[in-house]
């Protein structure tokens, strides 16, 4: 085996191991093309997104989707009555601009466009889209304020440019940590995240508005295909078996709140880290900016 392999060769190899199932289910990596498109058309993730675009551009017809990856977004976007223009340098069948155009013709799609280009390098029109749109793909960028501008020089005046699930870290520590922990780090070795005041300085610069900064637990945009339910729950059953723990662990002592709130606090099971992103390796945000 090679020491990296490429993003289509990880995805292909993933799809064989059982203990990669349910990531292969829930990040829309399956061989089934089509499958893929019509769960993710029915995720929250999808529905809450196009609230957004509806809210901020109501009248839009066009959309340019960058870093289109295996086409679940620019298709879905496309069935939704937009013009789309799709942009992804990966020329696969299986995750890049190759899959994309086997959906196009299933889906006998008129409205979409499908070119092969990185985000720093578009040859597109300035100010011909209504939205840009980019989902998962921010983070990736080789030169952050060149793919910022770029998207920004082709976006209307007025438009809006929104990035979905970019990882976000706070620091070179935090960096190393959602390396380590990403699972698809190992294989291919192209995993990125930037700091958000290098998000929001790259969009500034490039003449965008920050509208809102989604952070991790704002929206279920961030946290799907997990619940806001199912991350409570999982918290409590964390803190009850810890204070279960204690009580097994000091006896009479366990009976003292406030050594029972310092034991909780050591944890990190306080209420108040509930929902606590830093416990989150390259915990997700969504920009909404518009452009001045």
């Amino acid at each position: 085996m090679k020491d990296r392999m490429t993003w289509e060769e990880t995805i292909k190899f993933i799809r064989t191991q059982p203990e990669f199932d349910y990531l292969v289910d829930k990040a829309y990596f399956e061989e089934n093309l089509p499958l893929n498109v019509e769960r993710f058309i029915k995720s929250d993730e999808f529905i809450e997104t196009l609230k957004i675009l509806r809210q901020y551009q109501p009248f839009a017809k066009t959309i340019l989707d960058i870093g289109s990856g295996n086409g679940i977004t620019a298709v879905a976007l496309a069935l939704e009555g937009y013009h789309v223009v799709s942009i992804e340098p990966d020329p696969s069948d299986t995750i890049g601009a190759g899959a994309i155009r086997k959906l196009k013709k299933h889906y006998n799609l008129i409205n979409l466009e499908i070119y092969e280009s990185f985000a720093e390098e578009l040859q597109l029109q300035s100010e011909s889209f209504d939205i840009v749109y980019t989902r998962q793909c921010m983070h990736h960028a080789y030169d952050l304020n060149k793919f910022v501008a770029e998207a920004s020089r082709v976006t209307k005046k007025k438009g809006l440019f929104i990035t979905i699930r970019d990882h976000v870290i706070f620091n070179q520590k935090d960096k190393e940590w959602f390396l380590e922990n990403h699972p698809l780090q190992k294989f291919y070795g192209g995993e990125n995240a930037f700091q958000t005041e290098e998000y929001r300085t790259a969009m500034e610069k490039a003449g965008l508005k920050v509208e809102k900064e989604i952070k991790y637990y704002e929206s279920v945009i961030n946290y799907f295909p997990v619940s806001k339910e199912e991350i409570l729950n999982k918290f409590q059953i964390r803190r009850s078996k810890a204070i279960s723990n204690f009580k097994n662990k000091f006896g009479i002592l366990s009976r003292l709140t406030f050594f029972k709130y310092l034991y909780l606090k050591k944890k990190g099971l306080n209420q108040s880290n509930k929902l606590n992103e830093n416990e989150i390796p390259g915990r997700m945000y969504s920009y909404i900016t518009i452009k001045t």
